[in-house]
Order: C-alpha cells, then sequence, then structure tokens
C-alpha cells in the first residue's frame, strides 16, 4: 500500500531517478514537447513547474538554483530567456500531459508532455462555430418571427380602458 506515499519511485534508485527527471526537464524545457510514458510525465510535472516558477525572477541566484536541478547550461538559458516571458503571467500549470495510447511492446501507457504556450495548434483563433442543423424539417427563427409578426397584424385586439370603482365614484361627485 502506498498511504501517504508522496514520491512515485518508479522502479529507481533516488540517483537514477533524479538523473532521469533532470535530463527530462532538460529536453522538454529544450524542444517544448517530449512523450514518454504516463508515471514519467506525471512525475516529471512535479519536478519541473517549481523550476519555471523559479525563472519568472531572474536572478543569478534563481539561476544558480535551477541549475543545480537541471545540470544544462542551454536549458537554464532558454528557460530564462525563452519561457519565463511567456509564462510571465500565468500563475501555475505550466504543463499539459496528453494521453497518446499504449506503446507496442510492453503495453504502456503513454503520454505526450508539452508546454502549455507553446501549442501552436491550440493558440490559433478558434473558427465561428456553424449553427447546428438537424435531420427534421424545421422552419428557421427569421420565419418564425416573421409568420408570427403578420398573425400578430391580422388579428387586433380592440383595446379596452378598464376604470376601477374609485375612479367612477370621483367622476359622479
Amino acid at each position: 500500500m502506498r498511504h501517504g506515499c508522496k514520491i512515485n519511485k518508479l522502479s529507481r534508485t533516488q540517483a537514477h531517478r533524479a538523473a532521469m527527471l533532470s535530463n527530462m526537464a532538460a529536453s522538454l524545457i529544450l524542444h517544448k514537447r517530449i512523450e514518454t510514458t504516463l508515471a514519467k510525465a506525471r512525475a516529471l510535472r512535479t519536478y519541473v513547474e517549481p523550476l519555471i516558477t523559479k525563472s519568472k525572477t531572474d536572478s543569478t541566484h534563481q539561476r544558480r538554483i535551477v541549475f543545480s536541478y537541471l545540470q544544462n547550461k542551454e536549458a537554464v538559458t532558454e528557460l530564462f530567456r525563452e519561457v519565463s516571458p511567456k509564462v510571465a503571467t500565468r500563475n501555475g500549470g505550466y504543463t499539459r500531459i496528453l494521453k497518446v495510447g499504449r506503446r507496442l511492446g510492453d503495453g504502456a501507457e503513454m503520454a505526450m508532455m508539452e508546454l502549455v504556450d507553446y501549442n501552436e495548434n491550440l493558440l490559433k483563433e478558434a473558427k465561428p462555430a456553424k449553427a447546428k442543423s438537424t435531420r427534421r424539417g424545421r422552419t428557421k427563427k427569421s420565419e418564425e418571427t416573421a409568420v408570427n409578426s403578420s398573425e400578430v397584424q391580422a388579428e387586433e385586439i380592440p383595446v379596452v380602458e378598464e376604470v376601477s370603482n374609485t375612479e367612477e365614484d370621483k367622476i359622479s361627485e
């Protein structure tokens, strides 16, 4: 049972796990998208999102902290120059995990992990949705309003003014 166990060990020693997550985080930052197993992607999310938050303040101290995790100068430079200005207004949720399917060899569940602000397909303006069409014939709204307005004009209702009892009493006096 894994009650209260917050770290997924991924069947690796601590040193192997740290090296793997460091390499995966550097690849994610450099390439903006990686494909891996779902368990590794979920572990990587908890590893890389605090680093992106640290990159919002560009100081020597923050750069050294991030470098101690990534161990890759190019990834640190890319993170502070390219990624941090794009996510400056975002309060978290810098990554997205999309399930891809199962791997052929062992059936492991695969996922694509990407930085949210770098997906051009989702960032393009959404095309306006067409009105739903149905298979059954029905009149369009513009035709309905024209039919209803012509019926109202044909049936003119005489307007009768009603006078309350108190007004009648005032008039008779």
